[in-house]
């Protein structure tokens, strides 16, 4: 079967995501029969349909003559049995097993055997799907996202048993809907849902370890890693009812992989109901307009300390050194006894540098040299720390106009912990298979709107000092969360492009 042969599409199930299948295959010229138990449900959604097809008319997205042709190219299935004329079948109704395999074997007693299934899954295994069915080569996933008219990224599935042609015809159908096909490898979570996990989860062990307020965690990804939302603003807008029981599926799938492992912040919420937006308070607390009340990310020295413009670094913390110089700074290479000692640090936290260089722990300051903007900067210091000398330290910068945000001592900060976790992440999927390298990174920029593709996270990074980073993060938490993946160690070792494949 090629795309040429690709006429009638069957869909089952009239919800939110079928309605967007739907509307995305009739406004890209398919002609589709659309099945649901629910009579009242198929009338219901086709003016629904409808009505947001007549919006884009309106709009001037389309057409007038192109909305008439896409509303008239909506046929309904009385039956199942109707759906015998598609030659793709797609079956997008509740998220149960027992109800979708319930489907397929009866839709299976009236089609042919040529006619592909696809089933619109976000969580469950075609194996577990395909493997109750007839004909299981026949069978595969097309995982779409939600709002399915504009999410560009369609996930093609394959389980053990499909065919190369169950795919590639997929893939060619995606195409024609003008959406992105990735084939991905079927396992827990799919690829988007599986490589997302590190954001969230990170940023949730942060907060757990209370490194950092919200607000400071949101601030440095966006600000610093040019993500559009904050890990914490972003789960708070999918919804912790959401988020944390996909999380729990994907850890549990991945027999509890601690990479994939949440915190108890994240549970807190899920348990106490705080799902965010939705309920108006998750990390969050929103007011009835749904804006967050949120809490300044800066830091304002708590005392009257004059500017201290003289500082000590290492000699080989060149990049430090030149920023340091350029902001009006004198650095010194030799300790002096009374000026805050600073320092640029990778995957190691304050506490682990002053115990390989016996540094005077109070005047130490931390500089995130790998994520910071012209205007502001991420600071850590250890506990014990000097108050006077960190203030010093503050005015300075803000007497040229940088804005401190300060944490607490944690190996690798905020951004070089989360974005090296997804980096980790995106290389063991290239690892275990789930999809090419490339198409990795396509996909998450896509579905996800990531600024890097997570293995692309680890070249921008750099190859080995993402995994220096965390072989850093495991030996110092002793947590093997922070498990360096095959794929980014022997990279590292071998000095090779992190996208090479060893096949």
């Amino acid at each position: 079967m090629t795309k040429r042969d690709v006429k009638n599409i069957g869909v089952i199930g009239c919800g939110v995501m079928g309605q967007g299948i739907i509307q995305t295959l009739v406004t890209t010229e398919h002609s589709v029969f659309i099945y649901d138990v629910s009579p009242e449900m198929v009338t219901k959604s086709i003016s629904q349909i409808t009505n947001r097809i007549n919006r884009l008319v309106e709009k001037e997205t389309i057409s007038r003559q192109a909305a008439d042709k896409a509303i008239k190219s909506i046929n309904i299935a009385e039956t199942l049995g109707d759906l015998s004329k598609c030659s793709v079948i797609i079956e997008a109704v509740y998220e149960n097993l027992d109800l979708k395999i319930n489907i397929i074997n009866q839709l299976e007693e009236f089609i042919s055997d040529d006619v592909i299934i696809a089933s619109n899954t976000s969580s469950l295994l075609i194996a577990s799907i395909a493997s109750q069915c007839r004909l299981p080569n026949r069978v595969a996933g097309l995982h779409f996202f939600n709002p399915v008219p504009l999410m560009k990224l369609v996930e093609v599935v394959a389980g053990p048993a499909t065919s190369n042609k169950t795919v590639e015809v997929l893939k060619s159908l995606s195409s024609g809907m003008g959406k992105l096909p990735v084939q991905v490898k079927d396992a827990p979570g799919f690829l988007v849902n599986f490589g997302g996990r590190a954001y969230t989860t990170e940023a949730m062990r942060l907060l757990h370890e209370r490194i950092a307020t919200p607000s400071q965690i949101d601030y440095i990804m966006r600000l610093h890693a040019g993500f559009m939302m904050g890990p914490l603003e972003l789960a708070d807008l999918t919804g912790i009812d959401v988020n944390y029981p996909v999380t729990q599926l994907i850890y549990n799938g991945y027999n509890q992989d601690p990479r994939i492992k949440t915190s108890f912040p994240h549970m807190q919420l899920f348990e106490a109901a705080r799902f965010g937006r939705k309920t108006n308070h998750g990390s969050y607390i929103y007011d009835k307009n749904g804006l967050k009340k949120d809490i300044n990310p800066i830091y304002v020295p708590a005392t009257e300390t004059i500017p201290l413009t003289t500082v000590i670094t290492d000699k080989t913390f060149q990049s430090l050194s030149k920023y340091l110089l350029n902001k009006g700074f004198s650095v010194l290479e030799h300790d002096d006894g009374q000026s805050p000692i600073i320092a640029e640090l990778y995957g190691e936290d304050c506490s682990a540098y002053i115990e390989r260089t016996r540094c005077d722990y109070k005047r130490l300051i931390a500089v995130d040299m790998l994520f910071k903007d012209e205007e502001s900067i991420t600071l850590m210091t250890p506990p014990g720390r000097s108050q006077t000398h960190l203030d010093g330290f503050v005015r300075a910068l803000m007497q040229q106009d940088i804005k401190a945000i300060l944490i607490k001592d944690s190996p690798g900060f905020i951004a070089q912990r989360i974005t090296a976790m997804i980096a980790n992440l995106g290389c063991e999927m290239a690892q275990i298979g789930i999809a090419k390298p490339t198409d990795i990174d396509q996909a998450m920029r896509v579905g996800l709107n990531y600024p890097h593709g997570p293995i692309e996270w680890a070249d921008k990074i750099g190859v080995k000092r993402c995994y220096n980073i965390m072989s850093s993060l495991q030996f110092i938490t002793g947590d093997d969360r922070y498990r360096p993946s095959q794929w980014l160690r022997q990279r590292a070792l071998l000095d090779l492009p992190i996208h090479t494949c060893d096949e």
